[in-house]
């Protein structure tokens, strides 16, 4: 054997004996690897398609189920509830014209920051109540079939409380309560539950002024703000009144 192959026989790294050679990879792993990352790559296409396909009638859905509606009838009282004036009086004061009952009820909301300073400088501003009186004079409802609640009311919860006072006061039987459609369900649940006990009729009718659609509410901001509100106030009201 030549010196000069022992010498380099010598000099060969120890940590790195086959400098000229590149690992193996086993090639049944990354066959496995590959098949791996086509079917992720499939299921998220098929995942986006059924999105795509399948999320409209998901949301109708998510729409539909806030509305409960009833077919009207002769009633001795519409409940016209607070909030969403100009919708809810139009269906009030078209129920009251038709001959649906010989009232309505409507009740003072809470007055907004400031009001009581404003009253105290003199301005008169109109409360939420002022406003909607007017709008059902405006309408043809006269002023001796509208009735007020005595107090404030803060929550649907309370409002439903005070129409039972009422109810119990005048021996109302039956009741038209009307309000906008995405509160609808929370109104009926909370009055079915304040009503429980005593023998009234309860017929939920939602105004058809609304703008609302169920078919598409996801396209316009303000409605998808009041789906989001309804169902966190849907699941504070299961806990905390319903169940």
């Amino acid at each position: 054997m030549s010196e000069n192959y022992k010498d380099e026989e010598r000099r060969v790294d120890p940590e790195n004996p086959f400098p000229d050679m590149e690992p193996i990879e086993p090639e049944g792993k990354k066959i496995k690897g590959q098949y791996l990352l086509k079917w992720i790559f499939f299921l998220l296409a098929v995942i986006y398609i059924l999105v795509s396909y399948y999320h409209a009638p998901v949301l109708m859905r998510v729409g539909r189920y806030l509305i409960v509606e009833h077919h009207p009838q002769k009633s001795d009282l519409i409940v016209c509830l607070a909030g969403g004036n100009i919708e809810r009086g139009l269906a009030a004061a078209e129920a009251y014209e038709k001959g649906f009952a010989p009232h309505i009820y409507i009740s003072r909301e809470e007055s907004p920051d400031g009001y009581e300073l404003l009253k105290g400088r003199g301005v008169n501003y109109p409360e939420s109540i002022d406003l909607l009186i007017m709008l059902l004079e405006g309408l043809g409802v006269p002023r001796s079939a509208i009735l007020i609640s005595d107090g404030v009311v803060k929550s649907t919860w309370e409002e439903a409380m005070a129409v039972r006072e009422l109810v119990k006061r005048k021996g109302f039987r039956s009741l038209m309560v009307i309000t906008s459609p995405t509160h609808s369900r929370r109104a009926w649940l909370t009055y079915r539950k304040v009503f429980e006990d005593l023998d009234v009729r309860l017929l939920m009718i939602p105004s058809k002024y609304s703008k609302f659609k169920p078919e598409e509410w996801w396209k316009e901001r303000r409605y998808v703000r009041h789906v989001i509100i309804e169902y966190e106030k849907l699941i504070f009201y299961n806990f905390k009144y319903l169940l």
